[in-house]
Parts: C-alpha cells; structure tokens; sequence
C-alpha cells in the first residue's frame, strides 16, 4: 500500500512546526483520482521500513524509524488515572486526618462558653438556671464520650483520641458545676467521678502501651456493662414524670449484659456472638452520646423559659467540631464515629440553635449563616470523597460504609 502512494505522484516531506520534531508528515499531492480521504496520511513507527531511498529531486533526507503520537495520547492511560486517583486519595486522607486534628480547638472550647455562663449563674445566685441542662443528657454524653475514648485508643485514631479526652474533661467540668447548683443528685455525682477518673487513667496508661491486657480487657468488660444498662434506663428516665418512675429498664440490660460478658469470658459464645457482643458495646457507647442532645430538646421544650441558660456560642462551636470529624469519618468508613457526630452536628448543635432561634435567642442572620455553613461542608464532604473514591455519585460512598464494598 506504501509502494503503490509513492509511485502515484511525486511525494513531499514536511515537517510541521505545530508537531514535535520527531513527527513528519508525508503528504500526498493528489491527482484527480485520488480520494479525499488519502489525503495528509501520517506515517508513524509502526511503519518499520529497512531501506528507503529517495531520489534528490523528491527529498534530500532519510527516515529513521521514530515515535509518533497517536491519538490516544491526547487522553491519559489507565496507569495515569490510577497515579492521579492515588495521589488525590493521599491527599484526601491527609486532609481529613488534619480536619480531625483541628477539631481539637472548638471542643477545647466548646464547653467553656457554657462553663462561664454556669459560673456567672453560680455567682450571682441563680441556681435555676442551671436546670436548663440536663444532668441525665450530660451524663450519658461523658458516658459515651469515656466509651468512645477507648474505642478510638483501641483503633489508634490518634486525633479522635484527643478529642474525646477533651469532650469528657470539659462536660466532667459542667456536671461539677450542677452538683454545685444542686441540679444532680450528690450519689450520682460521686459515682460519676470514680468511674470517669478511673476511666481517664486506664486510657492514659493504654495509649502509651503501659497497662496489662488483662485488666484493659476488664476495663472494656465494665464499659460493655455500664452502657448496655445505663442507655435503656436513661432513655426511660428522660421522660420522668410523663411515664413512671422505674429501675426496670436498667435492671433487665444490667443483667443481660452481665450473662453475654461472662459467657463470653467462659468461651460459651460463638465467634459470631463476640463479634456482636462488641458492635453493641460500641454502638452502646455512641448512642449514649446521641442521647445527649435528645435529652437536651426535651428539656427545651418542657421549660422553654430556661433556654436562656443555653450558650448559642457551644453550639456553634459543637456543630464546628464534629462537622470536622464527619469528612474523616466518611472516609474510613467508619460508620460508627460517622454516625455520632453527624447525629451531634444536626440534633445537638444545630437543633438547639433552632430551639434558640424559635425563642428569640439568636437572631435570624446568625442561624441561617450556621445553616447554610454546614449544609455547604456536608455538600463539599460528600463530593470529595466520592471523587477521591471514583464514584460518580456521593450515595455510593454512604453504600459502602453502610454495607461495604
């Protein structure tokens, strides 16, 4: 076929300045039977030809076999979109492990608005304004917070770490304060204590590997226990006195807690009973912590005329925090830690930002910029990982951490 063009009419060598030098065209002068498409055929180096000789007449050169570019070229390979997806993958899991990290500023002052608040309450003698947090809702949030602490300690998410030590010094913090205000039982009060200095100690010593395995197991055997009962109890008691006051609840999880521990020590468990022994310890632990923030709109909307004692700046500063948790979370899969703080984002933070609002306690430019802020992180979280994933839509990621790959 090459033999036969280059008898057909004399043959021109150019080289296109808008091409590499390596690239020659070799154009054919039509006749007038030559078709329109035999016209600018590009010679490239799969054309292997030994010897070809022109005469000077023609051309005064001789063609090596180069490379030349294909049209495929114009569009990265499948190696380079692996490259790029890594490299965008890298990054990403970078930043979500930086936003984890740089949650550590609004929870470490997350509770301090609050704090001052109860203290200028306490100095000024206004105990009751107090009641407008509940003891029980906070219990339960340090509850799940000290639970949450070990599981991230066992997973080694060094930045959630910090950020549940945080949440549980500072709400340990505020609960002080209630009992000072006599808005929590004094019993209950010094039990808390024990448990959470206990708690904060043992995960110290675990973190910097320097505590027995056994007594770390101990330790998740009494979490397992004081979770599976204190969640059903707590839920009851929130709505005390719309429904009877009972201990049963808690009586009946305490002692179905007891007996699925102990068998499992004994090895009277399957593999898959351990399995799901541990996943009702951890999501025991974490709808503690979402607990907290229904405990709270209850109590909002039973005395509405105490909401004045809620600090719209912890709000704020709660839906900053765990929002910055949420793209680490989505990330790891983690369903989970996803689960708690996008609960906390939406039901403890902004729902008592909606409370507020609804009672003339923050103005109308101030909510709508918090909502319109955290809708558009969400937004921006969910597009991000599904790119990074290679997903052409944002609920493939949420499949995934749900139901897994």
């Amino acid at each position: 076929m090459a033999g036969s063009l280059f008898l057909i009419n004399k043959v021109k060598l150019q080289s296109s300045s808008c091409c590499p030098s390596s690239t020659y065209r070799l154009r054919v002068e039509s006749s007038s039977f030559c078709q329109p498409h035999l016209r600018g055929i590009v010679i490239n180096n799969e054309l292997h030809l030994k010897k070809i000789v022109f005469s000077t007449q023609s051309i005064c050169c001789r063609l090596n076999p180069v490379s030349a570019i294909s049209s495929e070229d114009a569009y990265p390979t499948n190696k380079e979109l692996a490259q790029m997806r890594r490299k965008n993958f890298k990054e990403w899991d970078s930043l979500t492990t930086k936003f984890a990290g740089t949650a550590n500023v609004p929870f470490l002052l997350l509770q301090l608005p609050q704090i001052i608040l109860n203290t200028q309450n306490l100095l000024a003698g206004s105990k009751s304004a107090l009641l407008a947090i509940p003891w029980l809702g906070m219990f339960t949030g340090l509850l799940g917070n000290i639970s949450l602490l070990s599981y991230f300690i066992t997973k080694g998410e060094t930045e959630a770490v910090v950020v549940q030590m945080l949440g549980v010094i500072s709400m340990y913090v505020v609960i002080l304060q209630l009992a000072m205000a006599e808005a929590m039982p004094l019993p209950h009060f010094i039990a808390t204590s024990i448990v959470i200095a206990s708690g904060l100690v043992l995960n110290f010593l675990k973190y910097f590997h320097l505590l027995n395995d056994q007594i770390w197991r101990f330790w998740e055997e009494f979490i397992t226990i004081a979770g599976i009962s204190a969640l059903p109890q707590v839920m009851w008691s929130t709505f005390v006195p719309y429904i009877p006051h009972t201990v049963v609840p808690g009586l009946i999880s305490f002692l179905t807690a007891v007996v699925a521990v102990l068998m499992a020590r004994m090895g009277k468990l399957p593999k898959k009973g351990i399995k799901i022994l541990g996943l009702v310890s951890g999501w025991t632990a974490t709808l503690l912590f979402m607990w907290m923030p229904v405990a709270q709109m209850w109590t909002n909307l039973l005395n509405p005329e105490n909401i004045k004692g809620l600090s719209a700046v912890s709000m704020l500063l709660a839906v900053i925090g765990n929002g910055l948790l949420i793209p680490r979370a989505l990330f790891i899969r983690d369903l989970m830690w996803f689960s708690g703080s996008s609960w906390a984002c939406i039901f403890y933070g902004w729902g008592n930002l909606l409370c507020l609002y609804c009672f003339n306690s923050i103005s109308r430019e101030f909510f709508l910029a918090s909502t319109l802020g955290f809708l558009a992180w969400l937004g921006m979280t969910f597009w991000r990982d599904a790119q990074v994933h290679g997903h052409s839509s944002s609920f493939t990621s949420i499949k995934e951490m749900i139901f897994g790959h």
